[in-house]
């Protein structure tokens, strides 16, 4: 198990591959609509555009640097959405990974323009009261990416109108145990309306369960 902070090694190149297989093992990702980044010191490595996950090598993937007007590294152009994968390790230097998905729980609440409210008292381990909605925009755009940092200012993770989820984690782990958690959250609010009104946790509620969750799944981390 590789540990945080990154370094640009074959092995970690190999972890990203492998959880982008675990996400679809898992049932949170379909094809390859996921896109998988790591921070490797003032550069991330993300996941190529549009290559299968079982043909993917560590070579294959890309790596970018996380500011200025460096190039890009590798034989494949960077997934689509690098935008915002970039501007949420930029604006989180506490987080070394983000996992994007489009689990069919998730994207079903974004396609109606529903954020997760305080139905359960997991919300906590995305940093709030509520998953936010993040707005529509073109995928792979800079406005999406805005949209999407905004949303996750102070959050672990939002959904994408129209589009999916994404998260953040300390470690690829992390990240990918976050994003499991958010599509069992998001069906068990989905199926809890369609059995009658969900009760909403208060601010106060959540409140307490924020400092109690604060090193919570850490210890894969």
């Amino acid at each position: 198990m590789l540990r945080a902070p990154y370094k640009d090694t074959p092995e970690l190149r190999q972890a990203i591959i492998d959880t982008c297989k675990e996400m679809n093992t898992r049932g949170i990702n379909q094809g390859t609509s996921g896109n998988i980044s790591a921070r490797v010191g003032k550069r991330m490595i993300i996941t190529p555009s549009g290559v299968p996950y079982d043909s993917m090598t560590p070579d294959m993937l890309v790596s970018i640097p996380l500011k200025g007007k460096g190039k890009n590294k590798g034989p494949y152009p960077p997934s689509t959405e690098w935008q915002f994968h970039q501007a949420l390790l930029r604006s989180k230097p506490d987080m070394h990974a983000v996992v994007h998905a489009h689990p069919v729980h998730c994207t079903a609440l974004s396609i109606n323009r529903s954020e997760i409210p305080a139905c359960h008292y997991m919300i906590a381990i995305f940093g709030g009261n509520t998953v936010p909605l993040a707005d529509y925009a073109l995928f792979g755009s800079q406005d999406l990416a805005d949209h999407v940092t905004g949303a996750m200012a102070s959050r672990h993770g939002c959904l994408m109108a129209n589009h999916g989820a994404v998260v953040v984690g300390e470690t690829l782990e992390k990240a990918l145990w976050r994003m499991e958690e958010l599509e069992v959250l998001a069906r068990a609010f989905i199926v809890s309306q369609s059995i009658g009104t969900p009760h909403i946790l208060s601010r106060g509620e959540i409140d307490e369960v924020l400092g109690a969750v604060a090193n919570y799944g850490l210890k894969s981390s």
